[in-house]
């Protein structure tokens, strides 16, 4: 089911089999896919398909009953967990909910993996330019030395966007990252996210129920001149749609084929927004 990865392009992520389960009940069943470095994986499903499972089994955080987990080149499937964080170290994770540190600053929640992944220290004369250069890729540096409870849930996403690529990571995974946000403010997360894509050449897996939120990934480009989003056109954005149902992988293709397919659990989905409208 899974498209045959361009031979120039490493694999960042590959799943042969996987199966996930939570006693009796499997959260994944007989999963395989790989994705290849440039693209963006859009991970749609209903509630409990498996999707933020899929997000915690690239990473190492939940282990499968059976099949293989490529991360970066290196099997990690039954890698002990000390051997896991350098690994993990390459890449960015934005949690649901944000999840940042209500005690520290906002400076300081950036600036967390600088000073807990040794793969990513940095001198302390670099670190402030780095979190403060990172806030302000979300256009939130005057936020450096407020708290998280003083921000609004949006501007906590963006500082969670922040964190996720201060170390300037090559893979992104994003969980829910417009859940329960107005539509203004979805749409500002995910222009950041497309943001980050092309300016840094990232590859990601957003998981999201919004249908909008694919195709504004999969049929825009951030333009640096402008500092809006423009249709992609012929360019394209290599953007790749997969379904979840029930833990099993139901659909992986192009946003054409996801439209077209006659699976109604897929396509109920779809809400075929306009393209051309950003």
């Amino acid at each position: 089911m899974s498209p045959s990865a361009p031979a120039e392009r490493p694999v960042l992520i590959e799943f042969e089999h996987v199966t996930v389960a939570f006693d009796e009940t499997r959260a994944l069943d007989d999963v395989s896919f790989r994705i290849c470095e440039g693209e963006t994986r859009i991970l749609m499903g209903a509630a409990s398909s498996g999707k933020t499972v899929v997000l915690k089994t690239a990473m190492g955080l939940v282990r499968p009953r059976s099949g293989r987990v490529i991360l970066m080149g290196e099997d990690i499937t039954d890698r002990p967990e000390t051997e896991l964080f350098g690994i993990r170290s390459k890449l960015g994770m934005l949690f649901q909910e944000s999840a940042l540190f209500d005690s520290m600053t906002i400076a300081q929640n950036v600036a967390y993996p600088l000073l807990n992944q040794k793969e990513n220290k940095l001198p302390r004369d670099k670190m402030e330019s780095a979190v403060r250069s990172s806030l302000r890729f979300v256009e939130l540096e005057q936020t450096m030395e407020r708290y998280p409870s003083e921000l609004s849930g949006g501007m906590r996403r963006r500082v969670a966007i922040a964190r996720a690529v201060v170390t300037k990571p090559p893979l992104l995974l994003y969980d829910s990252p417009t859940a329960g946000l107005d539509p203004i403010t979805a749409h500002t997360i995910m222009a950041l996210i497309v943001k980050e894509r092309d300016v840094d050449n990232t590859t990601a897996i957003v998981v999201t129920y919004r249908y909008q939120d694919g195709n504004l990934v999969a049929n825009f480009r951030y333009n640096p001149d402008s500092g809006r989003l423009d249709p992609a056109g012929s360019q394209g954005t290599n953007t790749i749609f997969m379904v979840l149902r029930e833990g099993r992988l139901v659909f992986e293709g192009g946003q054409d084929e996801l439209e077209a397919s006659k699976d109604p659990y897929v396509a109920k989905f779809i809400k075929r927004p306009e393209r051309e409208a950003a």
